[in-house]
């Protein structure tokens, strides 16, 4: 869990994935035989071929192209103004529930490469404390423009250290709670962690296609990322790698519950941006069945992957979503299951070596 721990906390909004990127590569040494950032940034490494077959007929056909899509952006927000007292004014970048952002910590990161100027802050929103709200205060549920963050600094200092654009990311722990891990941005750091732990599963045996694994950019506010990796690449297959809603909780009717906890990972038919490919979705149900990994179908009524773009790109591919049931998703305490971790690491692994 140490590699997952380290990816959850490292910080990475869309346009600002640098120190996500930095840390994939420290971690995937030896796996690939090329490794590249394309003009948007995502990391595209290729790992060619290994024939099992030797010098038999398959081994002269092209290698099937398979192309993985874990994208390294998390939710998160970007400095747009700072006031007269010092306090700061943010934008989201990607979708925010506002009711989880009430009295957060937060880190301001002024340079993308660098932690160590990182500034720590409090997020709440403006206005009245509870103690002399009105009643109608309290029952108002702020948006993302009525949130402030302090530095606990003088202004003078503030506009020394802080610029727009500046990066600005919840803060919360890496922790194991019973069978979980809970964290931050697991969305979608648990899909990097899946992509390179199946890619070491797979380096220790021969294989027949040629695996693009890409770790995509600014997936959380369009997509977009995979987009333009596919077109560069066009992949016969495409596998967007993802987290997606276990709603297996009190509050929610069965018929709304997406995933269950434990169960394993998520074969996904549909979601608001794709319908799988029904021989890609089928071939990994009976890999998962002959390798006896656990499993169950989903489908995610709204919300999409980067499955959505590879998809549509170019001539187009044949596309699948792998997906990771999460409970609450878009907070600091997303929750996933270590059993459904595994599945997904292991069922990846096994399909990508029958492919």
């Amino acid at each position: 869990m140490k590699l997952l721990e380290q990816l959850v906390l490292t910080p990475g909004v869309p346009g600002r994935e640098h120190r996500v990127r930095k840390l994939i590569q420290s971690q995937i040494k030896g796996l690939f035989d090329e490794v590249r950032t394309d003009a948007l940034g995502s990391l595209i490494c290729v790992r060619k071929a290994r024939p099992k077959s030797g010098a038999g007929s398959r081994s002269k056909k092209k290698p099937q192209r398979i192309m993985l899509a874990a994208h390294m952006d998390q939710i998160g927000f970007m400095v747009r103004h700072i006031d007269d007292k010092g306090f700061l004014r943010v934008n989201a970048v990607g979708g925010f529930d506002t009711r989880n952002l009430f009295a957060r910590l937060v880190s301001v990161c002024p340079d993308v490469n660098d932690p160590k100027k990182d500034l720590p802050g409090v997020m709440n929103p403006g206005g009245k404390p509870v103690h002399i709200a009105s009643a109608e205060d309290r029952k108002k549920i702020p948006e993302v423009e009525d949130l402030t963050i302090d530095l606990g600094l003088p202004v003078a200092q503030v506009k020394k250290k802080v610029k727009l654009g500046d990066m600005v990311v919840l803060r919360a722990p890496f922790e194991k709670v019973g069978d979980t891990v809970v964290s931050q941005c697991m969305d979608n750091r648990i899909a990097c962690w899946v992509a390179i732990e199946a890619v070491k599963k797979l380096a220790k045996s021969k294989h027949d296609c040629e695996v693009y694994c890409v770790f995509t950019v600014q997936e959380e506010v369009g997509l977009r990322g995979a987009g333009t990796a596919a077109y560069g690449i066009q992949p016969d297959i495409g596998i967007a790698i993802d987290t997606t809603l276990c709603c297996d909780t009190p509050g929610i009717p069965g018929e709304l519950r997406v995933t269950e906890q434990g169960k394993g990972a998520a074969l996904t038919i549909m979601d608001g941006a794709s319908i799988a490919d029904l021989d890609v979705l089928e071939t990994f149900e009976a890999v998962a069945k002959k390798s006896k990994i656990p499993h169950q179908r989903s489908i995610l009524p709204r919300g999409g992957t980067d499955a959505g773009t590879i998809q549509r790109a170019a001539a187009g591919a044949r596309t699948f979503t792998l997906s990771c049931p999460t409970r609450y998703i878009h907070t600091v305490t997303e929750m996933v299951h270590k059993t459904d971790l595994n599945a997904c690491r292991d069922l990846l692994a096994a399909y990508l070596a029958q492919a």
